[in-house]
């Protein structure tokens, strides 16, 4: 590549990024998309409450996506990892894998989260096939099926209350001794929501297709589908750049999607809880114009 400097560069070309992409592309600014190609959906083999394109496998948008923003000439893609990105003068330099160091004025942040999978055999095979993040990206296929949620405490008591709506053959597992009041607990029995305290030994599947959860007492049960909340940790570490990081571990961003560092935007499932392809689309079109306007306001 021999264009080593930009106005702005992108770091993630998943759907946040690309999008983003876009809306600088038709600005006319010049962007490079640094892209490593592993989006955290890409074992899900169907994308949903995306309008236009709900049912799409993730990669099938991915793949119209980066087509549509190739038409726009003044942007440019980067098959790499980015593993550091530094503050240079009144810019910034970011270094990828093979060495090779490019610079801009702007960084936008659109490089996702890594999802830390449970020690469960067959939980990371089944992730985003049968054990799912999100009722709303998967929930009306697997409608009043039986199904589980692995989840504890006040969390576990939120999300009972979004399934509940989508299936009434709902089981809550704890895996390990409940945290759960004692209140939250007759709620959830009021319901007919059945309470495991058993610590999960296996998940049993064919493909990905959950089967069966199995217990360390050698009990097992059968369900359709399982809702998990699992930790995440960022892709990029954004720790030496500054950026400051929410409770909940997400980037902070302002209601421009800045980040608490000067010239640095975010967006995507980097920053909220609301992990969507819908979401992120919206986002990465938000900090596009805004970081445009940031930029043509310099200029002036």
């Amino acid at each position: 590549m021999q264009n080593q400097n930009f106005e702005v560069i992108i770091i993630g070309g998943s759907y946040a990024g690309l999008s983003a992409g876009m809306s600088l592309g038709r600005s006319l600014r010049n962007v490079l998309i640094v892209n490593d190609g592993k989006p955290c959906n890409r074992q899900t083999p169907h994308s949903h409450n995306f309008i236009t394109h709900d049912g799409k496998t993730p990669e099938k948008i991915a793949t119209l996506a980066k087509a549509d923003v190739e038409q726009y000439k003044t942007v440019e893609f980067f098959d790499g990892t980015a593993i550091k990105v530094l503050k240079k003068g009144n810019g910034f330099e970011v270094e990828v894998t093979s060495g090779e160091r490019f610079y801009a004025e702007k960084i936008i942040l659109a490089s996702g989260v890594k999802d830390t999978m449970p020690d469960i055999p067959g939980f990371a095979e089944c992730w985003g096939i049968s054990v799912l993040h999100c009722p709303y990206c998967h929930g009306y296929e697997i409608k009043n099926e039986k199904t589980g949620i692995i989840a504890n405490g006040d969390m576990a008591f939120e999300f009972s209350k979004l399934i509940f709506n989508m299936t009434k053959k709902l089981t809550l597992f704890t895996n390990g001794k409940s945290t759960l009041t004692k209140e939250q607990a007759e709620k959830l029995k009021s319901h007919d929501i059945n309470l495991i305290e058993d610590e999960i030994k296996s998940i049993e599947h064919e493909h990905g297709k959950l089967q069966r959860v199995i217990f360390k007492n050698g009990n097992f049960i059968v369900l359709k589908a399982l809702y998990a909340k699992i930790p995440f940790e960022q892709n990029i570490d954004v720790s030496d750049l500054g950026c400051e990081l929410t409770e909940q571990g997400f980037i902070k961003v302002d209601f421009m999607q800045k980040t608490s560092v000067s010239g640095i935007f975010a967006c995507g499932d980097n920053v909220t809880m609301m992990r969507s392809v819908a979401n992120a689309v919206a986002q990465g079109n938000l900090t596009g114009a805004m970081v445009n306007k940031e930029l043509s306001g310099e200029e002036f």
